[in-house]
This record gives structure tokens, sequence and C-alpha cells, in this order.
């Protein structure tokens, strides 16, 4: 049964949440291609371009995600860029559509500051990583290659 798109949201993490955010993982096979989010939200902390989001399905959080957005460095770069940092799916929740919803919620949330032309994110290349999902939402090969990952991007406006 396709999940209710209206119950996927992104969140401020706050003290209340961090716990549970930090708590949240992906399945032991998955775990060489995302950081824990208790490691992406210490580099937030010392990153002024880290824009971060508690994934919720409902009332209860179920991902995370970390943009490096350079529009929110001071001062802003006169042709900022931005990129998914990190994206995960807790491993109780993953297979029901909500990284979909998420990163739908994500590439919206990018394209609505219109400041960018394109999002681009990276993957570890590997048996079960993610790259297959990245290409059906339209992510689509850059052909660049940073460090051992695989570089995507996606279109956000209609001649970039």
């Amino acid at each position: 049964m396709p999940i209710d798109a209206n119950l996927i949201s992104l969140r401020p993490i706050t003290a209340e949440t961090v716990r549970a955010i930090t708590g949240l993982s992906v399945s032991e096979s998955q775990k060489g291609f995302v950081a824990p989010n208790a490691i992406s939200l210490s580099q937030a902390l010392f990153s002024p371009e880290a824009w971060y989001r508690a994934i919720y399905l409902g009332e209860e959080p179920v991902g995370f995600v970390m943009l490096e957005d350079e529009s929110l460095r001071s001062p802003q770069p006169d042709t900022p860029k931005v990129g998914v940092w990190r994206f995960m799916i807790d491993a109780k929740f993953q297979g029901r559509g909500i990284g979909k919803v998420a990163l739908l919620h994500v590439i919206e949330h990018v394209r609505s500051k219109g400041l960018f032309k394109r999002l681009k994110l990276s993957y570890v290349p590997g048996p079960g990583c993610p790259e297959p999902f990245y290409l059906g939402l339209g992510f689509q090969h850059t052909g660049e290659v940073d460090g051992n990952e695989i570089v995507l991007e996606i279109p956000l406006r209609q001649n970039a």
C-alpha cells in the first residue's frame, strides 16, 4: 500500500528530538554508504552551510537529510551551489516510498529558494547502493567522481 505523501515531513531537530534522530540507522549492509546521524550532526555544528532536517512519518522520526547549501554562508558566494550531503531512512521504514517523498520535499525546498540550477548528490557504488533509487527520481550521471563517490545531479530549472 503506497504511503500517504501528506504524512511525510521535514522538521528541524530539537533538543527534545535529537536522541531519536541519532538512534535511527540503516541496515548493516548499508552502513558503508552513509555516516551515522550523530556524525552528521557533529559535522553540521561546524559547517555554516549545513541545512539539516529530520524526516517524519506522521509524528514518528524515520530519517535524516543534510544539505551543503552554500547560500547559507556569510558572505554568500555569487553563484552558490547546493548538494545532498547526507540522506537516510531508518532500516525499519525502507521500501515504503518514504525516501522518495522525502527527497522530493528536499528538491522542492531547494527549488523554492530560486538560487540554484541543479541539485547534486553522490553515492558510494557497490551492491545495494542507492543509485537505482536516485536515478528513478530523475537524477542523472554527471561523469564526475568525488573521491570514491559517483556524482549525480537533477536540474532545478527548465534550461539548467
